[in-house]
């Protein structure tokens, strides 16, 4: 099963990192290249425990849907995402956040398997891992962007 780890150093509060990691509004944002579309479930604001997403986007040239459900989460430390329908034979992604002087520390952990045995492995190692790697690189570095500066308050309530 692939594995892609990312830390992102951002100038901010952890709670607000937080947040914005599990805004449907700023993942919009991050993957506008891809036109990703929140379709059903929770379609704005932010994602809790026990709530789901289906996610409408083009990968590829192929448009799919993939939906996605909080099943951990502990405010402002740790929340994890798992795919419960999609094109993946699975997905688990964590969320970590720790505050350490003067930052936070925002640790991605990311694993998925793809469907198709052998021809699947080698779709990853060949080209999904890198691709599914740079989507997630852009999403934080957006992360960091909106909660490095003001761009936040129009998507955050009440911080």
């Amino acid at each position: 099963m692939p594995k892609i780890e990312l830390i992102t150093e951002i100038n901010s509060t952890i709670e607000l990192c937080f947040d914005l990691a599990r805004s449907i509004d700023l993942h919009k944002i991050s993957t506008s290249k891809t036109n990703e579309q929140a379709i059903s479930g929770t379609t704005s604001g932010l994602i809790g425990l026990n709530e789901f997403v289906t996610w409408q986007a083009t990968h590829f040239g192929i448009r799919q849907e993939l939906t996605s459900k909080i099943t951990a989460f502990e405010r402002p430390y740790y929340f994890v995402d798992e795919q419960v329908k999609g094109a993946f034979k699975s997905i688990y992604h964590e969320h970590k956040f720790e505050h350490v002087p003067g930052k936070v520390i925002m640790r991605d952990i990311f694993k998925f398997e793809s469907p198709y045995g052998v021809f699947g492995q080698l779709f990853n190692k060949l080209v999904l891992t890198n691709y599914l790697k740079k989507l997630l690189t852009d999403r934080n570095r957006i992360i960091k962007e909106f909660a490095e500066t003001d761009k936040w308050r129009s998507l955050i309530i009440n911080q």
